[in-house]
């Protein structure tokens, strides 16, 4: 278990530069799920996305460890990259950004402008991970992992949010990418006592983690094709599965139809872009719609960064 202190420590490096985002209820989402729904609002960051807050505490403890670093590296679907692209900027450390093909063009285009270089190798994160190990070694660059202690004590901070302004939630919804996110809501609501389940969401076409939950072990997949691009995972992260494991009450698997039906709900209700991980809370308390019939929820909304093109077909469907 993470100390409180520990986790405000790193609070006070993310206020620096982000702060606090919202935590609203939704009158049309309550009714549409017959729930009491409130929404912590993380795509209202600097750069759309929860992310920001784990990038932000890792490169000041990074340059704090070496200070003559001489540059980072990471592979992404798009918000961890620019989370570690801003926050290397900030830290005047240079950063090279490598995502698979086919990422988003939107994405793509972010971080460069907040200064990352930018590869393209491979088809899916794996393999752009992969990849980016090697240029790591072969440079001299450090590499910037998608899952360690300090992004998920930095992301914990949105979790001090929550559990602070409310001491009645029944369920917090956390997407599930490689596990920042939902293992930052455990460490915040322990740390902070709170009796609030924590429910993780992946996708149906990307289902390590549930997997791993259900057979207590981590499960890699051959697959991950889904439209929810931030949770498109298919090797768990070992300590994640462990926290995950440990602290969550149960993990959802949100269908691709009910995911894309969450981004247009979002919109008509609250007239917020979810792209597709920001979306999945959604989906998963819809389709568990009578278990949590008048409780009082929150749903985690990771980002909202998602290309124009395919949000605008998501929205004709119906």
């Amino acid at each position: 278990m993470t100390s409180l202190e520990a986790l405000q420590s790193a609070e006070r490096v993310v206020r620096r530069h982000v702060p606090e985002t919202p935590l609203h209820h939704w009158p049309l989402l309550s009714r549409r799920s017959g729930a009491e729904v409130w929404v912590k609002h993380e795509n209202h960051t600097r750069i759309g996305a929860f992310k920001i807050r784990g990038g932000l505490v890792y490169m000041e403890r990074l340059k704090a460890r070496e200070p003559d670093v001489p540059g980072v590296i990471a592979a992404t679907r798009g918000n961890h990259g620019q989370s570690v692209a801003l926050a290397a900027g900030l830290s005047g450390i240079p950063a090279t950004i490598v995502v698979p093909h086919d990422n988003s063009v939107e994405k793509n285009k972010a971080m460069r402008a907040l200064g990352a270089e930018l590869i393209e190798h491979g088809q899916d994160f794996q393999e752009a991970l992969v990849h980016a190990r090697a240029l790591a070694g072969r440079h001299g660059l450090h590499m910037l992992a998608s899952f360690h202690d300090d992004l998920v004590c930095g992301v914990a901070s949105y979790g001090l949010e929550i559990f602070r302004s409310h001491d009645d939630i029944d369920t917090v919804y956390v997407p599930i990418g490689l596990g920042s996110g939902v293992c930052g809501t455990l460490r915040a609501r322990d740390a902070l006592a709170s009796i609030a389940s924590v429910v993780g969401v992946v996708a149906e076409n990307a289902p390590c983690y549930a997997r791993s939950f259900a057979t207590g072990t981590p499960v890699t997949t051959n697959r991950c094709d889904t439209i929810a691009d931030g949770m498109a995972v298919r090797v768990p992260h070992d300590d994640a599965v462990g926290e995950i494991n440990a602290g969550a009450e149960r993990i959802v698997t949100a269908s691709e139809d009910d995911i894309r039906a969450a981004m247009r709900h979002y919109f008509t209700d609250t007239h917020n872009v979810a792209e597709g991980a920001g979306a999945a809370p959604l989906a998963a308390l819809l389709a568990e719609r009578d278990r949590m019939a008048g409780r009082k929820v929150v749903l985690v909304l990771s980002g909202g960064n998602i290309d124009r093109d395919l949000f605008a077909g998501i929205l004709q469907d119906t």
